[in-house]
């Protein structure tokens, strides 16, 4: 196994977007063209910046580099490559990349620990063509940005199994940033009160909905369990009882106060 840089690297996850319709555009042998371009593409601008090839799946790659302005200067190599490479039948081939820095375990199976994760949420919320970068990365990369590289605040996202992160979008050679909104998950606005709120109401409904099947037969008849029924007549003779006592009562201070 390939010894991986330790301590803080910057990993970079990529992949082709649209990968299935391609292949039904293309066919199996077309497509074939198309991914083995694509793969040299990558492989030599990311290992010219002394870039480590961690993990390659289908169209998708894992790479980590040493330094992040390295990473970034190989993500605006490819993406610059692949934009000017002469595709098959003029298929447009559009590559996400997803980059962050942080200094992860590396363990005999490879690296481990959040940043892996964090680096693999950034690429997955972005669109084909666009290099998304966190918060760290952008703060390692300060103002030495490439030749033609343009940085783009996109604010404070929340990113599966990670929540927060703060992404920054790198654009090239004067292109706008994406007007299409992140691949992301929306933070519930609810508070703490009105989630609990939402919880009680629930349980009070399938409450509810339980004693009314409990008392309705299967033809819709009421059903009245036999102690209900016996507490029911036991009531009902405590306030006849109750009004007769009332009424002596009224009748003897009548008496009393007028005789």
């Amino acid at each position: 196994m390939t010894t991986l840089p330790g301590g803080t690297v910057t990993f970079v996850f990529t992949d082709i977007e649209g990968s299935t319709r391609l292949l039904q555009e293309l066919g199996d042998e077309g497509y074939g063209r198309v991914s083995g371009d694509h793969r040299r593409l990558v492989r030599e601008t990311f290992v010219a910046r002394e870039g480590t090839e961690i993990d390659t799946q289908g169209d998708a790659f894992f790479f980590s580099f040493p330094r992040a302005r390295d990473a970034v200067a190989a993500a605006v190599d490819a993406q610059r490559a692949l934009r000017d490479h002469d595709w098959p039948d003029g298929k447009a081939v559009s590559v996400r990349m997803g980059l962050h820095t942080g200094e992860p375990h590396v363990g005999e199976e490879g690296y481990l620990g959040l940043d892996v994760v964090r680096a693999a949420r950034i690429s997955s919320a972005g669109h084909g063509g666009q290099i998304l970068i966190s918060e760290t990365t952008r703060a390692l990369l300060g103002n030495q940005l490439p030749d033609g590289v343009a940085v783009h605040d996109l604010g404070q996202q929340h990113l599966k199994d990670v929540q927060h992160e703060h992404i920054f979008e790198l654009t090239i050679d004067g292109r706008a940033a994406s007007s299409r909104p992140l691949k992301t998950h929306e933070a519930s606005t609810k508070t703490r009160q009105e989630d609990m709120a939402s919880r009680f109401e629930e349980r009070i409904t399938a409450y509810v909905e339980r004693q009314l099947e409990s008392a309705f037969g299967e033809e819709g008849d009421p059903k009245v369990p036999a102690k209900l029924a016996l507490g029911g007549t036991a009531l009902g003779l405590g306030v006849l009882l109750m009004f007769v006592v009332v009424v002596v009562a009224i009748v003897l201070l009548v008496k009393t106060v007028f005789f």
